[in-house]
């Protein structure tokens, strides 16, 4: 494991911080962790495990992105030798065995850039958001198209597309690995377990700003890449569809129409059924099937608010105000 290092980024994570870096403690070359402005002693925890600690200028906003790449960045200063990053989230743990393994596929498969694995949720009984998000990681095996916060990368190939694009304040993952592709790399899903996340949603607000944040990724990502790869253009396309053109249609003409353009509505019931049917046919139980698809219905209206976010911040040349949902 001399090769591999390990970047851990967060704000006020608290004991997950410290669960997050004991999971990795003495298993890779070395550990970074970048803080973007913690009130809750995570820099000071970090110091006393002998973690190398970077903290974020706070005249400009964080994004996770430029977290990543500013400990990446020290990574490599202090151990030049590293092939490896494994990146992780700090309200993360990684689970034991995981590093072995993700090593192992990237020492195989030299045109490989990515290699990640299962995230589960540490307590999704805890609440309904909670198990959503268990349930959204739950991504099929094999060569992918995108990966997650948690995932081990190859230097070489990180070095060659430039790292994350730090002006994303989300969705910075999957940009990263549409410009990966591109350069031919592939990014690789292994069923193996990962990590451990610790969500902590237990409010409808912070699950509902959640699906703002990933609003805004869909608009961005499709504005950035879509002509040319078509990068989450459908995924945009279902947003306007369903977040804004339905509704403003079955409403606008609802007078002249007399009512009947108000069975327009009737889709939202529909597309549910069909998400729920889909959820079914992979063995996921009723209650967790229709918990998925009503979240998915619901959600596109927070996601298309995201989407006008973004498009005002575009156009208006302003900046996002948008945060993390546990900040």
């Amino acid at each position: 494991m001399k090769r591999v290092g390990l970047v851990v980024i967060g704000r006020n994570e608290g004991d997950r911080l410290r669960q997050c870096l004991l999971s990795v403690m003495g298993k890779v070359a070395h550990i970074v962790y970048v803080d973007s402005g913690s009130t809750d002693g995570s820099i000071e925890l970090a110091r006393s495990l002998g973690v190398d600690v970077v903290e974020l200028d706070l005249s400009t906003p964080f994004t996770a992105a430029r977290a990543r790449n500013a400990g990446f960045a020290h990574l490599l200063q202090k151990e030049a030798q590293i092939e490896f990053v494994q990146f992780v989230d700090g309200d993360c743990e990684v689970v034991e065995g995981w590093l072995d393994t993700a090593l192992a596929q990237l020492e195989a498969q030299s045109n490989v850039a990515v290699v990640c694995g299962r995230r589960r949720e540490r307590f999704p009984e805890q609440s309904f958001y909670n198990r959503l998000c268990d349930m959204e990681w739950d991504t099929p095996i094999g060569e992918a198209t995108a990966c997650g916060g948690d995932s081990m990368m190859r230097v070489e190939a990180f070095q060659q597309v430039g790292g994350f694009n730090p002006a994303l304040i989300a969705g910075e993952e999957p940009e990263l690995c549409v410009r990966l592709r591109q350069k031919e790399w592939k990014i690789l899903r292994i069923d193996a377990e990962m990590t451990l996340h610790d969500a902590q949603m237990l409010h409808f607000s912070q699950w509902w700003k959640r699906a703002l944040r990933a609003g805004h990724a869909y608009a961005e990502g499709a504005w950035m890449h879509g002509r040319g790869t078509g990068h989450w253009r459908r995924a945009s396309w279902s947003i306007w569809f369903w977040g804004f053109y339905l509704p403003l249609l079955a409403l606008g003409l609802a007078w002249p129409s007399h009512g009947l353009t108000l069975l327009l509505f009737v889709g939202y019931p529909v597309l549910a059924s069909r998400i729920f049917l889909k959820q079914r046919r992979q063995n996921i139980c009723t209650q967790h099937a229709a918990l998925y698809a009503l979240s998915c219905v619901v959600g596109k209206f927070a996601q298309i608010g995201g989407t006008l976010g973004f498009l005002r911040t575009r156009l208006l040349g302003t900046k996002s105000t948008l945060i993390e949902y546990k900040n």
